[in-house]
């Protein structure tokens, strides 16, 4: 019997990649391809939206030749991608209007803080479970139709469309300028802050608000679901899921139940909490957004709180200070002394996301003495992302009436075994990594087989679910809290220096 594979396409920050899964949930091959960031101003992140289409087109037959099938065995494909980064196009020639401006740019901060001062939160909050901040889609949008000329005209004309990368990967693989389809799924309509977050589906309160045209907006569809078929690259595969990368991460996890939490630890980390039908409103500074919805099911809520850099001070410290020469020597750095040595790093590279939401906040590095060596550097690094996840695993107990018993990890900076286990010590829960450590491909695949029925049922995928390592706290108590107090006051001299 030939064997059928799911096809993932996770269009990430720093690149594109292709990975087949079997019918256990296993990796068949992966193709992976970067593509450059653009840095054009202090506070600016873009992609070229057409290098990474082109990409695509690069690592899916090379994913295929690697697994040595063919497009006949794919039984349907799932995209992930990086939320909230903006593409607008034409809708005629298919050229982006300029780059693709990504959920780190920060260029939005004047424009934030006036919506802040003149409208407040509750205005927002009460329609898309999002206070603004710079990661949003929606004020990108605007700051566009502020500084491209005629560009909002266009929009109102329906020359132009807008999209987060699955739709404008979708619409160029189903045709393009020739009947590509423009859509998205609620969990990246959820990010644009122009979704209402009960009805999902486009407010027109926002949009007016905003000022954006209806016209260059995709139609909302659910997580998973029969979209239609390639015409590109893999003419007559269907299509069947689309979800932002993190919420592909939490299907993934296979946490389907309220309660259940995982965390990716990437370039940045976002940590997601399922609450099921219910929608939880924030009071303690974290994201009300969808988890998923599975065809005409209702939609599964979740709390997030997303960390705007983790992995990505591991890279800060391999290229910008010389220090190691690898990721990975960053743990044998560390382990090479016993403590921080009273050291402390926040990284505020571009402000502090959850639950924080400070804009002004830059990186600060504390508690520096003569003492101090590269190897207490190195373990402040790593400490960093843990009082992070710290912080918003309290704002989550907060937020909800039960609190985390366990955390999910997934991402490229699980393989850290001191960075999980001080993430145990600090959380004082279980810390728990699959078999599979690539969640946010594996969740986009295991969506768009359940739409087409390569799955049967969430529970099927459960029996997927395998624990490869488990971290159990050990720190002292006192000490817990004695150094989270020393990194608290460490975030407060932070805040303030951007004016």
């Amino acid at each position: 019997m030939v064997e059928r594979y799911v096809m993932s396409i996770d269009q990430g920050t720093m690149s594109t990649r292709c990975i087949l899964f079997d019918h256990q949930g296993r990796l068949a091959s992966v193709a992976q391809r970067e593509h450059r960031q653009h840095y054009a101003k202090p506070g600016w992140v873009e992609h070229d939206p057409a290098e990474i289409w082109s990409n695509l087109r690069r690592v899916v037959p090379r994913a295929l030749r690697d697994a040595e099938a063919g497009p006949e065995q794919i039984a349907a494909i799932g995209i992930a991608n990086q939320r909230e980064t903006t593409v607008v196009w034409d809708r005629r020639t298919g050229h982006p209007v300029g780059n693709a401006i990504i959920w780190q740019d920060t260029r939005t901060d004047a424009l934030v803080e006036e919506l802040r001062r003149s409208t407040g939160d509750d205005f927002f909050l009460d329609r898309c479970g999002l206070s603004p901040a710079t990661y949003f889609s929606a004020p990108r949008i605007r700051w566009l139709f502020d500084h491209v000329e005629g560009l909002r005209e266009r929009a109102e004309r329906g020359e132009v469309l807008f999209g987060t990368m699955e739709s404008w990967l979708i619409w160029n693989l189903t045709g393009g300028p020739s009947g590509g389809l423009h859509i998205t799924d609620v969990t990246n309509a959820s990010r644009t802050m122009l979704m209402n977050i009960r009805t999902l589906t486009w407010d027109d309160e926002l949009l007016g608000y905003f000022g954006v045209p209806r016209a260059m907006l995709p139609d909302i569809r659910p997580s998973a679901e029969g979209y239609g078929v390639a015409r590109a690259v893999l003419p007559g595969v269907r299509i069947g899921a689309a979800l932002g990368d993190q919420q592909a991460a939490l299907f993934g996890q296979t946490c389907f139940a309220p309660g259940e939490a995982k965390c990716t630890y990437g370039t940045g980390s976002f940590l997601l909490l399922n609450t099921g039908t219910s929608l939880v409103r924030s009071r303690h500074g974290l994201l009300t957004t969808v988890g998923y919805k599975i065809g005409d099911e209702p939609p599964v809520y979740a709390l997030e709180g997303p960390i705007a850099v983790t992995g990505s001070l591991v890279q800060w410290f391999r290229d910008r200070l010389g220090l190691i020469h690898s990721a990975p020597e960053i743990e044998t750095l560390a382990r090479s002394v016993e403590d921080n040595g009273g050291c402390y790093i926040v990284p505020a590279f571009s402000g502090l996301f959850a639950p924080h939401w400070r804009s002004d906040a830059r990186g600060v590095i504390v508690g520096l003495t003569s003492y101090i060596t590269k190897g207490h550097l190195a373990r402040a690094v790593l400490e960093a992302t843990g009082w992070q996840t710290r912080e918003v695993v309290d704002a989550m107990n907060a937020d909800s009436p039960e609190p985390l018993k366990a955390l999910k990890v997934d991402g490229g900076m699980t393989a850290n075994n001191l960075l999980m286990q001080f993430l145990a010590d600090v959380l004082d829960v279980p810390v728990v990594r699959p078999m599979v450590s690539e969640t946010v491909s594996l969740g986009a695949a295991y969506a768009a087989g359940l739409a087409v029925g390569y799955w049967p049922d969430l529970e099927g995928l459960r029996r997927n679910w395998h624990r490869a390592g488990q971290w159990l706290p050990t720190m002292d108590p006192g000490r817990r809290q004695a150094e989270y107090e020393n990194w608290q006051r460490a975030v407060e001299l932070s805040f303030g220096w951007l004016r």
